[in-house]
């Protein structure tokens, strides 16, 4: 009997994963199955998908595991629903799969926040991780010596295959569709709900991208408001955002102390690579969520007054107050010279935040970024930008909106002995309330 290529394998009984966005996830390709197993995605059940945004939604704790699941689900339905038309290459179909399925591997604890302060790239670290010396990498190169380098050219956007870059990657995509359900399900918001069976079924292969049609222009409006509602009801929430700030600051002070020569009474070795800007890729698979979480508790006890604040602040909850702010440099420059004064450290004591989105946009002249479009297509064939026939998308294409946060610690100021000091550091406060 002929050995079945690897390709081409098959599990003798479907697999199914239980879950509350897509009722089940299907595998049935050996290669799926044996990628789930590696220690490389494993590690994604120890990375929240959304951050610090459980201190504002307590039960906001999935994964990038669960998403990543997700994802790879809503890809194979793709692939399912293209079966029947001529434009779909179905040679292509496992390679969409695996792409789905790791095109998050490479994020790191607390995502988004970690990535500012050592900076590094969970895009780069994807790559790294499905070309270096991993349990994926020997996993993808079964199917083809050349098979891992394909799966990081989807996922870096640099393949020849358009429309399977354009799945998992795009305005109106899988990995869009999985995220804005499943972080409304889990924040417990509505938000981010819209019939993602109705886009599903709309949705048709080119050549190039994932094009709609047009019948099933309402159903992306729903799709891309939800997106507008979710960003700015849940994403950008205050409360999770001063948790990434007192992150930011607690690893930024550790850092400082490390380069200072400080010694921890709990040595950071796992946040030395880091430290140092020397990570490798097991350096990085190392740290996760659990070792960060870790060192934060053990530095509550440390022998640095301002280190031992900010983790027991994080740990424990106690956030910095905010107010509106308009990014004025010159009110930023005066609290800091009254904070110094007091004998508060202004360098990790007060934070001024800002966060934008666009929700929806194209590259058209006078655009200032390289999205592509949404096409619709028309009965008689022809192809149309969406925003040129929804007024509603029409109405929210290239907005711009932008805000700012000024986080301080109350409860320092008000412990200010000098009353002329801290009578000025009020003032300035009431003025941006």
């Amino acid at each position: 009997m002929t050995e079945v290529p690897y390709a081409k394998k098959q599990l003798a009984e479907e697999k199914v994963f239980k879950d509350p966005v897509h009722r089940y996830v299907h595998v049935r390709d050996q290669l799926i199955w044996d990628l789930i197993k590696t220690r490389e995605f494993q590690r994604l059940r120890r990375i929240k998908q959304l951050g610090t945004l459980y201190l504002a939604f307590h039960s906001a704790e999935h994964t990038r595991f669960n998403h990543s699941l997700g994802v790879y689900e809503i890809v194979r339905r793709m692939t399912e629903n293209f079966k029947e038309h001529e434009e779909w290459q179905g040679g292509y179909r496992l390679l969409a799969l695996a792409s789905a399925l790791l095109h998050d591997l490479g994020h790191g604890p607390f995502s988004h926040c970690f990535e500012k302060i050592f900076h590094t790239d969970h895009e780069e670290y994807t790559r790294k991780i499905i070309l270096g010396d991993t349990d994926v990498n020997k996993v993808l190169k079964r199917v083809s010596p050349d098979f891992p380098r394909e799966v990081a050219q989807v996922i870096d956007q640099t393949h020849e295959n358009k429309l399977v870059i354009s799945m998992i990657s795009s305005q109106i995509d899988a990995d869009r569709m999985d995220y804005l359900q499943r972080d409304s399900y889990y924040t417990g918001v509505s938000y981010g709900r819209f019939d993602m069976e109705r886009i599903l079924r709309v949705m048709r292969p080119s050549k190039e991208e994932v094009i709609i049609k047009e019948s099933g222009m309402h159903a992306v409006e729903d799709y891309l408001m939800s997106r507008y509602q979710m960003y700015w009801q849940v994403y950008f929430h205050p409360v999770s955002r001063g948790g990434e700030v007192l992150l930011n600051l607690a690893l930024k002070r550790a850092k400082h102390l490390h380069e200072k020569g400080h010694e921890f009474k709990q040595a950071p070795k796992y946040f030395i690579p880091f430290f140092e800007e020397d990570v490798s890729v097991d350096d990085y698979l190392r740290l996760d969520e659990m070792v960060v979480n870790f060192y934060l508790q053990e530095w509550i006890n440390e022998d640095d007054d301002i280190l031992s604040d900010l983790a027991n602040r994080f740990v424990n909850r106690e956030l910095f107050k905010y107010l509106p702010f308009d990014g004025s440099f010159i009110t930023q420059s005066e609290l800091e010279d009254l904070f110094r004064r007091a004998g508060i450290e202004p360098e990790y004591y007060i934070f001024s935040d800002s966060f934008s989105d666009l929700p929806y946009d194209y590259d058209r002249p006078g655009a200032k970024n390289n999205r592509k479009p949404i096409h619709l297509k028309k009965n008689n064939g022809e192809l149309r930008e969406i925003s040129s026939q929804s007024a509603i998308i029409n109405s929210i294409t290239g907005v711009h909106r932008m805000e700012s946060k000024l986080y301080y610690p109350k409860e320092k100021i008000l412990a200010i002995e000098d009353l002329e000091i801290k009578g000025e550091i009020i003032n300035i406060l009431n003025q941006l309330a």
